[in-house]
This record gives structure tokens, C-alpha cells and sequence, in this order.
């Protein structure tokens, strides 16, 4: 421990004991180093919270969360607290399980993002227990609306808007959503807003071109091969693997994309312009909603109060090669 810090054994040994005669900077090193070291915190010690924050995602697979992590976790580092990356895996550690594991580390806060609090049908205990604890949380991206935590999000409403407006001003009438399950609220979001647009351009969204998904490449191909088959030329997806995912479908029914079939992603997470074609989708600010995540909770910590309500960042569309004119009539997809 000492040497992990760069002090005496003396100076471990008077913290740890409560001792008078350490620098409160040295004293909070000491406990740091203890907490990611992984060692209980001596019982006179526990009513201090560590300089640690979990920041809990559901997988790393999808581009988008590293890339969350990265700006939340640099931001945090700023602020001189360290984070706990909590990664869900299926089979392995839960979301709640990583919630019970940080309140043992008696951690200063939590960042979620993507996690079972966008999920209407999905357990949320683990989350009033942070509330009852009073720990500070922001959740990034849109939530359940009973939990009450402060919200950083991707406006879905306007993302949807600008994808649908770009397809139908390339003369695309039959655009389908591949989506993510139904209880998912920034799903409900995007489904809400694509009939708002298609309402807006004189059209209706028929159920049967809205297909939900897991997100994933795989479910994105399984979807957007349904779409393709009812005729479907234009393709907008929840998620940049999802939209993948459809490409991939058109390609498998020996039709190309943009030629035949347009499509867009959501979230423009790393390598999307090195795709072939190069992804047209939705850019989420990640930058400025990571670090507006962690000054929420910076203030938390602080001990002062922040709003309520959702804060909504503007998405940007980013218009690739996976997008073009729809194809005339009798050379469809159909």
C-alpha cells in the first residue's frame, strides 16, 4: 500500500488508524489506493465515501459505450475521481449485482449508461437503493420516468426527424424502422417520432415496417430482412450494429446498398465512415453529454442539488455513402 502511494509505512499505518499528523491529500490518496487495491476500509474509516464513481454499461461490444466511457472516465479524472468500470456480461455479473459491489467500495457516485433503467419490464430495486442511500447517479440516455435521477440524453425525437426527412427528400415512400425491444424507452422515443414524420409528410407507418431487435448486428439482419421483403427501400435503425446488421440483409438478397436500399444508423460510434459503403446515421454528442454526466454528479458529490428534469443534447446527421435516391419504379426491393 505504501509503496502504491509514495509514502512511509508509518504514514499507511496512521491513516488507517485515524491518526492525526497526515495531510488530508496524502489521507485521501491512502484511502484511494485502498479502495482500488480492493481492501475493506477500516470500520472507523467507512463513514467517508472513496474517491470512486462506477460507471456501469451493458456490454462493450457496440463502439458507442467505450466511447462513453472514454470521455466520462477522462472527465472524471479531472475531478480527481477515479472510475470503477462495471461491464455487464451475459451470464456473468449483473446490474445489480455491480450496484451492491459498489456500495460495499462505499463509492462517491454512479454513471449508467444503457442499462435495465430504459427498460420498462426490467427489475429497478438496485436503483432505489442507490436512491435510498441517498448516492448521487445520473443515467445517460432516456429512462423509466418514475426513478427521478438527473438525465443527460440524445434527443430521439429529433434523430428519427432528421433520418426520416433525409430518406423521403431522397424520394423514399417506403421506409421502414428497425428498433429495440418494445419496453426500451428510447425506442418508444424513435417510434413515436418516426409516425410524427411520416404523418407530417402525408404518409402513415404501417406496423408491419417497425421490426424490434436486439441490439445487435445479428438482429439488425434479421429485421431488416423482414423490411425487405415487404418492399422496404429505405432503412432507418437504433443503432449503427443494428444498421449493420440490414446492410448485411441487403447483401444476402444480392441487392446493394445505396442502390436499392438506403440505410441509416444511430450514434456514428468509431469506424463507421471505414465501412463499406460508409454508414450515413445519427451522431450522438458523446462528448458533451459524457462531460455534462459528470458535472451532474460533481455537484451531487458536492452536496448540492441539480434538476430534475432530462437534459436533451442535439443529435446531427451525418450523410455517408449507405444513403441515395431510391431506386424506380420495378427495380424496388421487393
Amino acid at each position: 500500500m505504501a509503496q502504491k502511494v509514495g509514502v512511509s509505512e508509518a504514514t499507511v499505518s496512521r491513516v488507517l488508524n485515524g491518526k492525526p499528523g497526515v495531510s488530508d491529500s496524502t489521507r485521501q490518496a491512502v484511502l484511494s489506493a485502498l479502495d482500488v487495491l480492493g481492501y475493506e476500509r477500516p470500520t472507523q474509516l467507512r463513514g467517508e465515501r472513496a474517491r470512486l464513481v462506477g460507471l456501469v454499461l451493458p456490454e462493450l461490444q457496440n463502439p458507442i459505450f467505450p466511447a462513453f466511457a472514454e470521455v466520462v472516465g477522462g472527465a472524471l479524472a479531472q475531478q480527481g475521481l477515479t472510475p470503477v468500470l462495471c461491464t455487464q456480461t451475459k451470464g456473468g455479473v449483473s446490474e445489480a449485482d455491480y450496484v451492491a459491489l459498489l456500495l460495499q467500495q462505499q463509492v462517491s457516485g454512479v454513471v449508467f449508461a444503457g442499462g435495465l433503467y430504459a427498460q420498462a419490464a426490467a427489475p429497478h430495486d438496485h436503483y432505489r437503493q442507490l436512491a435510498d442511500r441517498n448516492i448521487p447517479v445520473v443515467l445517460i440516455n432516456a429512462a423509466i420516468g418514475e426513478l427521478g435521477f438527473p438525465t443527460v440524453s440524445c434527443d430521439d425525437t429529433v434523430a428519427v426527424e432528421q433520418a426520416w426527412r433525409h430518406l423521403a427528400s431522397l424520394g423514399h415512400e417506403r421506409i421502414g424502422l428497425v428498433l429495440g425491444p418494445e419496453d426500451h424507452m428510447p425506442s418508444r422515443r424513435k417510434l413515436a417520432a418516426a409516425r410524427a414524420a411520416a404523418q407530417a409528410l402525408g404518409t402513415e407507418l404501417d406496423d408491419a415496417d417497425v421490426v424490434r431487435a436486439m441490439f445487435s448486428l445479428e438482429g439488425g439482419q434479421a429485421a431488416a430482412t423482414r423490411l425487405l421483403e415487404r418492399g422496404i427501400t429505405g432503412i432507418v435503425c437504433a443503432s449503427d450494429p443494428l444498421a449493420l446488421g440490414a446492410v448485411r440483409a441487403v447483401r444476402r438478397r444480392g441487392l446493394s446498398v445505396p442502390e436499392d436500399v438506403s440505410v441509416v444508423g444511430y450514434d456514428d460510434s468509431a469506424f463507421m465512415n471505414c465501412t463499406e459503403p460508409p454508414l450515413t446515421t445519427v451522431r450522438q454528442p458523446i462528448e458533451a453529454m459524457g462531460r455534462a454526466a459528470v458535472e451532474l454528479l460533481t455537484v451531487q458529490i458536492g452536496g448540492s442539488a441539480v434538476p430534475g428534469e432530462e437534459l436533451l443534447f442535439e443529435p446531427e446527421l451525418v450523410v455517408r455513402g449507405s444513403t441515395a435516391q431510391a431506386p424506380r419504379a420495378g427495380t424496388a426491393a421487393g
